[in-house]
């Protein structure tokens, strides 16, 4: 029976790959304003049924809320939008007259889109958004534990492109997620790219199916809190950060390192404004509900304050937003230091700059390399001294990491899948757009003739013996004559 289903699933990402590719090459016929009015009408519905695809995506995973998950749908169909409406992505795309060089847009193709159970109706939007707006077509890998809601979105995408003009089969998705179906869909010919967002198993996945993928790593975000921070913005910006749906974006806040001057301020901030401080008897129980098997374990992802500590058996307050535990190790064996998708923080206490730099590399390189990592600070000196030798692709300057590392507060590119660059062993440390989804044509027109060497004439051998004086007719004659002379004499 299990294998007729694999078949069954394998067998329907070959026909949704068939219609992807006969609808991409439908869509690639289309201009650049037929193209923005369908990537316009798509937008707008999800707008409309952001709240709808929010509640389903909770209803199914039991992850996070449906007020932030809301936002996030809201920020894939606003934000993400109007970055990406008036970027050129068909035809001649960019001309410099000066150096007389022509860049031309082509669709990549088939796309395939993997989604994670964490964010999977926001990432189908965003995904869906920026494939079309470059000219592709996209298939949808769902997660088992969000198959429906994710497929739903993708529905919801197709249906408002279908009525814009764009081609049936644009937009599909996987409707049994199976094992054999993902790998099918990774490993296809018809298949041109990857764009992976999911655990690092699924990651790796992507990236030895023998295709172009756009992955992502892990996100173990430290946060240093330097004594001239403005203390109680900087809790107010960690705390929303961090509790927003209840901590499932990769670049959310996981462990605080503060400077040991500024420490009773700064736990005395978190307090008042809501953060819930474990003793001993709690921070042990917490700790065992952290990992599971060697890894995260998934019944804590996107979990309530209150539910964690109703399944690590203790009692917490009803206003507490976040439970942080205080911790001076970092290691696999030390559950709070390691990437914590929940509302759940560690504090490290440092006693200068040097020490506070040296903890967050340490944790970035236990689970974090290439992410993301945060930075309080007022010294412009110190920022610039902190952030040039870290490991990560994104630092956060004086704002949550969480909406500062998708583009929402800071003038990144607004995204939903942040590359690690080669540090998290990733092909780009870019937020991923339309721009990594074409292929760039260039037609160059010449300049100027190739200036080639001569032709080999016969060596020139330089020499410190002057040049001979100039010889006279009269000179020329009388050895001319010698010569004539000895020659006779030689033949008699």
């Amino acid at each position: 029976m299990m294998l007729d289903i694999d078949l069954q699933s394998v067998q329907e990402v070959r026909q949704c790959l068939a219609q992807a590719a006969a609808a991409q090459k439908q869509l690639q016929a289309m201009s650049q304003g037929q193209i923005d009015q369908i990537v316009q009408r798509m937008a707008e519905a999800a707008r409309s049924e952001a709240n709808r695809l929010a509640a389903l995506a909770v209803e199914e995973t039991g992850y996070g809320c449906v007020a932030d998950k809301t936002v996030k749908n809201l920020f894939a169909a606003n934000e993400i939008y109007q970055s990406i409406k008036d970027q050129k992505t068909v035809g001649i795309i960019r001309r410099d007259e000066q150096k007389r060089v022509w860049e031309i847009a082509q669709p990549v193709g088939v796309i395939a889109g993997i989604v994670p159970s964490t964010n999977p109706t926001s990432t189908v939007i965003f995904k869906a958004l920026i494939s079309v707006k470059a000219g592709n077509a996209i298939v949808i890998s769902p997660h088992p534990q969000a198959a429906r809601c994710t497929k739903e979105a993708a529905a919801v995408m197709q249906a408002a492109a279908e009525r814009a003009g764009a081609p049936a089969g644009l937009i599909s998705c996987i409707s049994t997620p199976k094992l054999s179906a993902s790998q099918e869909l990774m490993r296809h010919r018809l298949t041109d790219v990857i764009l992976a967002t999911g655990g690092t198993t699924m990651v790796k996945a992507a990236y030895s199916s023998g295709k172009p993928a756009y992955g992502v790593g892990p996100g173990n975000v430290p946060v240093y809190i330097h004594t001239s921070a403005d203390i109680a913005a900087a809790i107010r910006q960690i705390l929303q950060s961090k509790t927003f749906d209840y901590g499932t974006i990769c670049a959310s806040e996981q462990a605080l390192v503060v400077d040991k001057a500024i420490k009773r301020k700064a736990v005395a901030q978190l307090k008042q404004q809501g953060a819930y401080f474990l003793d001993d008897h709690e921070r042990k129980r917490v700790a065992a509900i952290i990992k599971k098997d060697g890894g995260l374990n998934p019944a804590i992802v996107g979990k309530s304050p209150q539910a964690l500590a109703e399944l690590a058996g203790i009692l917490v307050p009803e206003n507490a937003k976040v439970l942080i535990a205080e911790e001076s190790e970092v290691g696999l064996e030390h559950p709070y230091s390691i990437e914590k998708l929940a509302p759940i923080l560690a504090l490290y206490t440092a006693s200068d700059m040097e020490e506070a730099s040296g903890l967050c590399t340490r944790l970035l390189e236990l689970g974090g390399l290439g992410h993301t990592i945060g930075l309080h600070c007022q010294d412009s000196q110190v920022i610039e001294k902190f952030v040039l030798d870290k490991p990560a692709s994104r630092i956060v300057v004086n704002a949550g990491t969480t909406f500062g590392g998708i583009g929402a507060t800071t003038g990144i590119t607004p995204s939903l899948t942040l590359g690690c660059g080669s540090l998290g062993n990733n092909v780009t440390s870019d937020n991923i757009g339309p721009e990594h989804l074409i292929n760039i044509k260039r037609v160059a027109f010449g300049l100027r003739e190739m200036e080639l060497a001569h032709s080999p004439a016969a060596p020139t051998i330089a020499s410190s013996t002057p040049a001979p004086a100039s010889i006279s007719r009269d000179e020329i004659a009388d050895i001319i004559k010698s010569v004539l002379l000895e020659l006779q004499s030689t033949n008699r």
